[in-house]
């Protein structure tokens, strides 16, 4: 059996300006990085971004989510473009539009994020590491702003910033726990003001966020003009447009906002573009990206980080927001084997057949069910497939979901590329030909931060009441009291768990949520509320991924999944 990356290898790509074309994209509509991959000209961008103002002209918008993963593994962007590329085998005009992987992941226990088997975004290695540069200039963006602030301070403080109450972190690509508590500013008089402070993976950045949701380069300089990035002595707060260096952000991420373009396996164009993590971030592609994907295809296939309670909520209250679009149909990634784990199963059992545990583990499933429904938005379950999977399980899982309401659909695409799918991407076709969603937010805007808290934490996470830490208390009266109480939350809390309790399985409920901090992304445009032991910068396994990665010296790379 090949590993994902030799099947990926073997894979002979179409010249990338053959991709484009199949979505009406010339030639010198974009920017070659090499043969396979490039990014849109700002030209093309902006073209396509008009074309999608109008709603007429619009794909139709599918969401794939999943149930709260486990160590089975999931395979949602497996899902994803097997589903893309199965939606083309059966006579539809296609596009994926996906995250960028973060080398956190890569190098530590979850690894990239281009699909599995026959059924991935390539150039694989190139993607999964330094791919078009766009994370490296958001982290170099990120942490000029932090230079430039510690710099201020040492020029004489103009500003007056209390050094205490600086937000703004340094980030890195990389899971590096020694990094979540530093000091800075040690040394001597020269060598700038000592302060506490800390690091963040860079796809958990403010930055990371706004490039995102910014459609150009000036919606992006008001953005990070608007970024709070300290009190002053006087307890005000502190923009980083005060520092009257936007311009120089901006700069460094002229390329970045603009979507990359790739193949799949099977020669469907992918824009995979921003890559905000889900578990601590808002979960989703660039907005660019999907609307530029909306603008080109018929279909529209796009994912959301993690599962339903995270991601996807997310697309919903953030993205779709921000954006002015909304899904026609959802589609809910399940596998037996994370069932099974959720109904109680240790990860070295799986292999056998329990249709107990099924019965059990499918509260999971059905949660996230009836999170698509709370939203409107029309769903169905695709079972990833895993040759240990027996009939019995199977034929389970599809009853089970179609008492929940949703109809289930087993999916081969890790084994069979677009053919193991095309029973799903009818009934994807099917469910979008049905009418229009009935999507609405799950929360009006206008509500109090407390009171958009409380009704995730009841609808979505299913816990019957909140615990505001004192510390969050304080930080909320203050975010409302500077007029910014009317912006989305963004949960950070773990991605194992419904719950903020990561070994709570199944479908945790009537337990209190407990919210220990909350922080202003006002630059974003939305509130994070940190959630249980959530941190925003992970550290690496006992085994990481690092260990089985190299590299020979015709620069091909092996060990990357």
């Amino acid at each position: 059996m090949l590993s994902d990356i030799e099947i990926a290898q073997k894979n002979v790509m179409a010249p990338i300006a053959e991709v484009a074309a199949k979505i009406g994209i010339g030639e010198d509509g974009i920017e070659k990085y090499g043969e396979f991959k490039a990014k849109l000209t700002m030209k093309t961008l902006r073209a396509l971004q008009k074309k999608a103002e109008d709603k007429s002209k619009r794909g139709k918008l599918i969401l794939v989510t999943a149930m709260t993963p486990t160590a089975a593994g999931e395979g949602k962007s497996t899902v994803v473009i097997g589903l893309g590329d199965a939606l083309n085998r059966i006579g539809k005009k296609a596009v994926i539009a996906l995250r960028e992987p973060s080398l956190g992941p890569c190098f530590g226990i979850k690894g990239g994020a281009c699909g599995g088997g026959y059924a991935q975004v390539v150039p694989m290695e190139d993607i999964n590491l330094h791919f078009t540069g766009d994370i490296h200039a958001i982290t170099a963006a990120n942490n000029l702003m932090a230079a430039l602030i510690d710099n201020h301070l040492q020029q004489g403080n103009a500003l007056n910033i209390d050094p205490r109450t600086i937000s703004w972190k340094r980030c890195v690509d990389l899971n590096d726990r020694a990094l979540r508590n530093v000091i800075v500013g040690l040394g001597g008089r020269l060598d700038g003001v000592p302060r506490e402070s800390s690091f963040q993976i860079s796809v958990a950045s403010e930055i990371m966020a706004i490039v995102c949701l910014s459609k150009s380069i000036s919606e992006l300089k008001e953005r990070i003009s608007r970024i709070v990035i300290a009190n002053n002595y006087d307890k005000k707060p502190v923009t980083f447009g005060e520092l009257k260096c936007t311009g120089a952000i901006a700069a460094l991420l002229k390329d970045a906002i603009r979507p990359n373009i790739v193949q799949t396996l099977e020669k469907t164009p992918a824009f995979v573009h921003g890559g905000p993590f889900a578990n601590i971030a808002h979960g989703c592609n660039s907005l660019n990206a999907t609307l530029c994907a909306l603008a080109t295809g018929d279909y529209v296939v796009t994912e959301a980080g993690f599962a339903a309670d995270l991601g996807a909520e997310k697309f919903m209250d953030i993205k779709c927001r921000a954006g002015g679009i909304e899904p026609s149909a959802a589609v809910i990634v399940a596998t037996v084997r994370a069932i099974k784990m959720h109904g109680g199963v240790t990860k070295d059992a799986l292999g056998a057949e329990n249709l107990e545990a099924i019965e059990r583990g499918f509260s999971n499933v059905r949660a996230h069910i009836e999170n698509m429904a709370k939203f409107g938005v029309k769903a169905v379950v695709a079972v990833n497939r895993f040759s240990s999977d027996t009939e019995a399980e199977l034929s389970l899982v599809k009853s089970l979901a179609q008492k929940c309401g949703a109809d289930a659909f087993v999916s081969e695409g890790w084994a069979k590329g677009g053919e193991g799918v095309t029973e799903l991407a009818q009934a994807v076709v099917d469910l979008c030909d049905k009418g229009e969603s009935a999507f609405k937010p799950l929360y009006p805007l206008d509500s109090s931060i407390k009171e958009k808290i409380t009704t995730l934490a009841r609808e979505v996470y299913r816990a019957s009441s909140v615990e505001f830490d004192s510390r969050a208390e304080k930080k909320i009266a203050e975010i409302e009291s500077l007029g910014y109480g009317a912006l989305p939350i963004c949960t950070a809390k773990t991605q194992n768990s419904i719950s903020h309790d990561k070994k709570a399985l199944g479908c945790p409920s009537g337990y209190a949520f407990p919210v220990r901090d909350v922080k202003l992304y006002s630059g974003a445009g939305f509130v994070v509320v940190f959630a249980g032991d959530i941190v925003d910068m992970p550290g690496l396994p006992k085994a990481p991924s690092a260990l089985n990665i190299d590299v020979d010296d015709d620069g091909i790379v092996s060990g990357l999944f």
